[in-house]
């Protein structure tokens, strides 16, 4: 048993009636044929075939919508959603997903993020009337003031990953994929950070698909966490960082990857770079590098696919600067 808060199947599935309405039912777009294996159009509907989720295309451009409502109005049905509003820590989607949440409710948003920020979510982030607050150079610096504001003004707190509505919210994400794809999923391939995604994800498909965190090899949070048996902070670097810059995995990613068998798998920062710049050239598809790290493990063979397994890619954000991906 845990003593820390988890999810299970029933908390996803609660989350997808709560939410149902407020956010984008996301394409699933086929890999092309051939592009990891022999396949041809008419194995499509048998075993050995590749699928991404287009969760880049969700409201705010990534799939933390889906948490971040499921975080306010199980608040609002609840009544501690008050005019004081909601507050995150995020180095820019988390931040998007809670102001756009708390536009639709009335109340206002207040982001506290780092430096490392990009300026792309910065100048989102203002567009849904979000207050913006730029603190330290982590994101656990961000955090900590956020805590302490919060704690001041009785505002609605919504961590980055490590709430249950938050994890649950993400979770729909896994069973709309699979529902999605004919014949089902053997394997979903999700980038890991802090974890709320894969703890969502894994908790869906509990018992019915495997759930592999891909990590970068400069943040491995999940990783290092199963080597020491718990969370442990992580130094932070590399091309995802502002996505993925996670300081350590989250207490609920930790206890569900723990749980289902999930297993980390990771990936170096040039075959990020590199299946980014894939995505975008042969499927016109332009996903921040963080989200590009789950495509990169198929990309380099660091994730190898049995023979005949169905394999799903969850490209996760879309909150990037394109101007290199000409």
């Amino acid at each position: 048993m845990t003593d820390h808060p988890t999810i299970t199947r029933s908390d996803v599935d609660a989350a997808a009636r709560r939410i149902d309405g407020r956010v984008r039912r996301t394409p699933v777009l086929p890999a092309d044929d051939g592009e990891f294996g022999s396949e041809s159009p008419s194995e499509r509907s048998s075993p050995g075939f590749t699928w991404f989720k287009l969760e880049q295309l969700q409201h705010t451009g990534s799939f933390k919508a889906r948490g971040a409502f499921n975080r306010v109005l199980a608040a609002a049905e609840g009544g501690r959603l008050t005019d004081a509003g909601v507050v995150a820590a995020s180095g820019g989607n988390a931040g998007l997903a809670v102001a756009h949440a708390a536009a639709t409710q009335g109340v206002p948003a207040r982001v506290y993020v780092p430096e490392t920020a990009p300026a792309v979510k910065l100048a989102k982030l203002a567009e849904l009337g979000a207050t913006v607050v730029t603190v330290g150079s982590k994101y656990a610096d961000a955090y900590r003031v956020a805590v302490e504001h919060t704690a001041d003004t009785g505002a609605l707190f919504c961590h980055a990953y490590d709430q249950p509505e938050i994890c649950a919210g993400q979770g729909t994400l896994g069973r709309e994929f699979t529902d999605q794809v004919a014949g089902g999923l053997d394997t979903v391939l999700v980038a890991v950070g802090g974890g709320g995604l894969m703890a969502g994800v894994a908790a869906a498909l509990e018992g019915e698909a495997d759930v592999v965190a891909i990590e970068p090899a400069t943040i491995p949070t999940l990783h290092t966490a199963l080597r020491h048996g718990g969370p442990v902070d992580v130094d932070v670097s590399g091309v995802a960082a502002d996505s993925l810059g996670a300081t350590h995995i989250g207490e609920i990613a930790f206890d569900v990857a723990r749980r289902t068998g999930v297993r980390s798998v990771l990936v170096d920062d040039a075959d990020v770079v590199t299946a980014r710049a894939r995505l975008w050239k042969r499927y016109r598809v332009a996903v921040e590098h963080g989200t590009a790290a789950a495509y990169a493990a198929l990309l380099s063979s660091a994730y190898r696919p049995d023979r005949g397994e169905r394999v799903g890619v969850v490209l996760c954000g879309g909150n990037t600067d394109p101007a290199d991906l000409a």
